[in-house]
Order: C-alpha cells, then structure tokens, then sequence
C-alpha cells in the first residue's frame, strides 16, 4: 500500500505543492498511490494532541509513504523522535522526496540524524528569519481539491475542454491553473529534479558538531 501524507503549513509549503511533487515522484517510480491522508492539524499542536494521525499509521504496517519534507512529519524535535520510532517500528517504508532518500528499519542510523539535524536547522533559520515576511508559495485555490482527478485526465489525453466539463468549470480559468501549477509535468513525472546519486551522504553531511 502506497500512501500519501499531506500536512500543510503556511510557513513552508501548501497542500497543493506538495502534493504536485508527491504525484510527480510516484510516477517517476512506478508508484500508484493508494490513500491520501491530508493532516489539516496545526502545527502547534504537539503529536498527543493529534490522535486522528497517530491513529491512522497505527492501524497499518508495511505501508510505503510519501511525504514531501521532514518537517510534514512535525515541527517539534521530540515528537519528531516519537514519529520516526513508531512509523519504523510498525514497518513503514518512509520517502522523503525533497532530500530523495528512503528511510526503514534497515536504513544507516547517521541518515535519520541527518534528517532531524536538517528540521533543527531549518527551525533554527526560519525563527531568525523577520516575522511577516512575504511568502513564496502560490495562494490556494478552488480547483486544488481537483488535483488528483485533473492529473489522471492529463496521463489521460482529456484536453481542458474535456476537463472543464467533467468538473462543470471555466475553462479559461482551469488552463490557468494547470500551466500555473505545472499539472502536465506533474502528470508524466518531469517536475522532479534528477535525484542526487549521493543523496544519503548529502544528508548525512548537513549534521554539524559545535566547536
């Protein structure tokens, strides 16, 4: 089973994006995704605090899920632990599609240190960071729920006249939306860059020891 976990975060990246990259990975791998399980929890919440998605990955094991970056998981160092000891424990199969590295029961311990190491920095860089900064992610919009669907009419050969009438909207404004959101390369997994070959290492050398 192949599942896609979606946590939206305002200050890192919106549902939509990615679930663009999650789609485009998949696809580039052979992949059929499943379940999609979109956490709309806030971040602040800490994980006892959040049973529907402890919950959810506690009733499956050997599962492989998609997650776009580390900091989808949470944003507090500790629950980070917890997330990573039990999705492990229960034989998730977990890719982190920014970094392109796979983590499971098997994986170098240094490549887990490297992941938490990489969320404490981009914590670290993001609090130092002037509060109201502008925003580099796209604004939401009403046509993000139709993603999924829109990008299997595209692997499809629909044109966006076929598309705007299967959802019964403007077609002006869905073929906005797809060239904006880049749904054709999505759909024939052309988004993602060509994964690193030492993507682990990478990982693994963004740990730093203080002096």
């Amino acid at each position: 089973m192949v599942i896609a976990y979606i946590r939206p975060d305002k200050n890192f990246a919106p549902a939509h994006e990615q679930l663009q990259m999650i789609n485009s990975y998949a696809i580039s791998n052979n992949l059929v995704i499943d379940d999609e399980f979109v956490d709309y929890t806030s971040q602040n919440k800490r994980l006892e605090d959040r049973s529907e998605v402890t919950k959810y990955f506690q009733s499956k094991q050997n599962t492989i899920v998609l997650i776009y970056d580390v900091w989808v998981l949470t944003t507090n160092m500790e629950d980070l632990i917890q997330m990573f000891s039990c999705l492990l424990k229960n034989k998730h199969e977990i890719h982190f599609i920014k970094q392109s590295v796979i983590i499971t029961q098997q994986s170098n311990v240094m490549l887990v240190l490297g992941l938490m190491e990489q969320l404490r920095q981009r914590l670290q860089n993001e609090s130092k960071k002037v509060i109201g900064r502008p925003k580099g992610s796209r604004s939401n919009s009403k046509f993000d729920v139709y993603i999924s669907d829109l990008i299997s009419f595209i692997r499809d050969g629909k044109s966006v006249s076929e598309m705007a009438r299967i959802l019964n909207v403007s077609r002006s404004s869905l073929k906005d939306y797809i060239e904006s959101r880049e749904l054709k390369q999505v759909a024939f997994g052309t988004l993602l860059p060509e994964a690193s070959k030492d993507a682990e290492a990478q990982v693994i050398n963004t740990i730093t020891c203080s002096n």
